[in-house]
C-alpha cells in the first residue's frame, strides 16, 4: 500500500480548527515524499486560549460520568478501526500505521502494536479508574464529594481544569499515561511531538467523533515556546524528555515528568546460576518496541556469570538488522534527525573503550547503518566489569544493555535511580531489601520483562494524586445521609 495523499492537520483551539500561515512540513524518513503540513501557533495564542480552559471541564461535567467511561470505550473502538476525519482529510487505520512510521521511522509493526496498547486502556477504562481510585464511586471527582466503601465521606479536589501535556517523538506507547484524564473530568492542552503528531490527533479525533466535548481538547503544535507557556499556564502539567528536562523540574509539584526510565533487571545470587532459563525476558526486556521506551531494559545487574550473559544476549540480538518499515520482521526504528544516530554511536564508542568494558556485538558487524536521510543504530549489548564505567549507567532510544558485574550485597546502592526493576531471585531477605528500595519505582519479583505493564497499577505514580488532592470535607449528619 502506497503512502496516502499528504493532509494539513489544523490546530484545534479547544476544538476549533485553526489553520495558520506558518506550517511545518513533515516528509518520509526514506524517500522525502511530502506526508503532512502542521499548523505552527504561538505560545502568546496559548496563553490567551488558556483563560477559557475552565470550559474544557465544565463541558465534561454536563455528562454523567459513567456515560464518559462509554464514550471513551468507543473512542478506543474508533481510534483501533474507524475511518476518521483528519485535518483536511480522513485516515483508516491503515493510513494512520503509514503516515506513523513515515514520519517517526518505527517499522509499522511497533506502530500497529501500540495502537493495541492504546485500544486496550481506553477498552479497560473503567477497570482503570476502579483500580487508580482504589473504588471510589467516580462521581466523586464530578461533584467533589461523595462516599467510599466504608461509607466514609471523602472529598477530591481538582487542581485544574485541564491537563498539559508536552508530548514527544520516540513511542507512540507513551500516550497511555495520559488516556485516563478525561474519565477524571478534566480537559487536555497538548503539544504534539513534532514527528509524532499522529496519535493525539487521531485520539482527539476518536474522542470526538464518539462524544465526547471538542472543547475539552486542545491540540496546539508549535516551537518550544508553545511548551514553555503550557508548563506556565497549566496548574497540572506532563512533559516527556531528557535527564537534563527531569532535574529542570525536580521538585516542581505541578509538573510530572518523564524521563529516561534506567530501567534494569537484577539477579540474584540465587537464581544467577540459572541465568540462561531467564535469557528470554531479557531479551524482550531490551528490544521490545525497538529499545525506545523508558521501559525498557538499560542495565542488568548480576554478582558472576556477567560476561557468559553478555555474550549470549549479543548472540541473540546483535544479528538484528535494518529491515524496510513495512517488512513484519522489522525491529528497529530509525533516527529521523540528520546526524543524531551518529552523533549517539560516536558517544557509545567512547564509552565502549573505558577500562574494565567489553563489547560482545562487535562480533555481529556494524552497529551503526548511515542512510542517506536517516541512521539506524543496531543492538549494543556492553559488559562492564565492574558499576564504575560511565556506559554502565547510559540510556539510549535503541536496544542498548549494559551487563554490570556487581556483588549482590551493593548492588541496590549501585543502580541509581530505576523506573522498572526485575529481580530475579527467591531469597525472601533480598526481596525485602528490593521492596523498600526507594531508588526502584515500579518492581517486578520474578520474571517478568520490564517492558511488561500491568495497566491496573499506576505507572510512574498514580495520576489521581497528581490532578486531585483529597481534603477534609465535613457536612451535617443530617446531609451526609443524603450523599450518595
Amino acid at each position: 500500500m502506497s503512502l496516502p495523499a499528504p493532509i494539513h492537520l489544523p490546530a484545534l483551539r479547544f476544538g476549533k480548527p485553526y489553520e495558520s500561515l506558518e506550517r511545518t512540513k513533515l516528509v518520509h524518513f526514506l524517500t522525502g515524499e511530502p506526508v503532512a503540513e502542521v499548523s505552527q501557533i504561538g505560545g502568546a495564542m496559548l496563553g490567551r486560549d488558556m483563560q477559557k480552559a475552565s470550559r474544557a471541564r465544565e463541558a465534561l461535567l454536563r455528562i454523567d460520568p459513567e456515560e464518559i467511561v462509554e464514550r471513551l470505550q468507543t473512542a478506543g473502538n474508533l481510534y483501533a478501526h474507524g475511518t476518521l476525519p483528519m485535518g483536511d482529510g480522513r485516515q483508516s487505520p491503515e493510513d494512520f500505521v503509514k503516515q506513523q512510521s513515515a514520519t517517526t521511522g518505527l517499522p509499522e509493526s511497533l506502530c500497529r502494536a501500540n495502537m493495541q496498547k492504546n485500544l486496550f486502556v481506553l477498552s479497560n477504562m473503567d477497570r482503570m479508574l476502579d483500580a487508580l481510585s482504589r473504588g471510589l464511586p467516580p462521581e466523586v471527582f464530578w461533584k467533589g464529594y461523595g462516599r467510599e466503601q466504608r461509607g466514609v465521606v471523602v472529598s477530591y479536589q481538582a487542581q485544574s481544569p485541564v491537563l498539559g501535556l508536552v508530548l514527544p517523538s520516540n513511542s507512540p506507547g507513551v500516550h497511555t499515561l495520559w488516556l485516563p484524564v478525561i474519565a477524571l473530568g478534566l480537559g487536555l492542552v497538548m503539544k504534539p511531538g513534532g514527528q509524532e503528531p499522529w496519535t493525539p490527533y487521531r485520539m482527539a479525533a476518536a474522542m470526538v467523533e464518539a462524544g465526547i466535548p471538542a472543547e475539552a481538547i486542545g491540540l496546539y503544535p508549535g516551537a518550544t515556546d508553545v511548551g514553555a507557556a503550557i508548563l506556565a499556564s497549566c496548574r497540572r502539567s506532563m512533559i516527556f524528555g531528557s535527564a537534563k528536562t527531569v532535574e529542570q523540574y525536580r521538585g516542581n509539584p505541578g509538573v510530572q515528568v518523564h524521563g529516561p526510565g534506567f530501567s534494569k533487571i537484577i539477579f540474584g545470587d540465587d537464581c544467577v546460576d540459572d541465568w540462561e532459563k531467564y535469557l528470554d525476558v531479557c531479551v524482550e526486556s531490551v528490544a521490545a518496541n525497538g529499545g525506545r521506551g523508558c521501559i525498557n531494559t538499560s542495565a542488568i545487574y548480576a554478582s558472576r556469570h556477567t560476561a557468559a550473559i553478555a555474550a549470549a544476549l549479543a548472540e541473540r540480538m546483535g544479528p538484528i538488522d535494518v529491515k524496510p518499515p513495512e517488512d513484519p520482521d522489522a525491529k528497529l526504528a530509525a533516527f529521523t534527525v540528520p546526524g543524531a544516530a551518529k552523533a549517539i554511536w560516536e558517544q557509545i564508542e567512547g564509552g565502549l573503550k573505558a577500562p574494565g568494558v567489553t563489547h560482545p556485538t562487535a562480533a555481529y558487524g556494524p552497529r551503526f547503518v548511515e542512510g542517506e536521510r536517516c541512521g539506524w543504530l543496531r543492538p549494543v549489548v556492553a559488559h562492564c566489569s565492574s558499576p564504575e564505567p560511565a556506559i554502565a549507567k547510559a540510556e539510549y532510544m535503541f536496544p542498548f544493555v549494559a551487563v554490570v558485574q556487581c556483588p549482590q550485597n551493593t548492588i541496590l546502592e549501585q543502580i541509581g535511580p530505576t523506573l522498572v526493576a526485575t529481580a530475579l531471585t527467591a531469597d525472601a531477605a533480598f526481596q525485602r531489601e528490593l521492596v523498600s528500595c526507594t531508588e526502584i519505582d515500579r518492581l517486578n519479583l520474578g520474571p517478568i520483562p520490564t517492558t511488561k505493564l500491568d495497566w491496573l497499577q499506576p505507572h510512574e505514580g498514580n495520576i489521581i494524586d497528581f490532578l486531585y488532592r483529597s481534603r477534609a470535607l465535613q457536612v451535617p449528619a443530617e446531609t451526609a445521609q443524603a450523599v450518595s
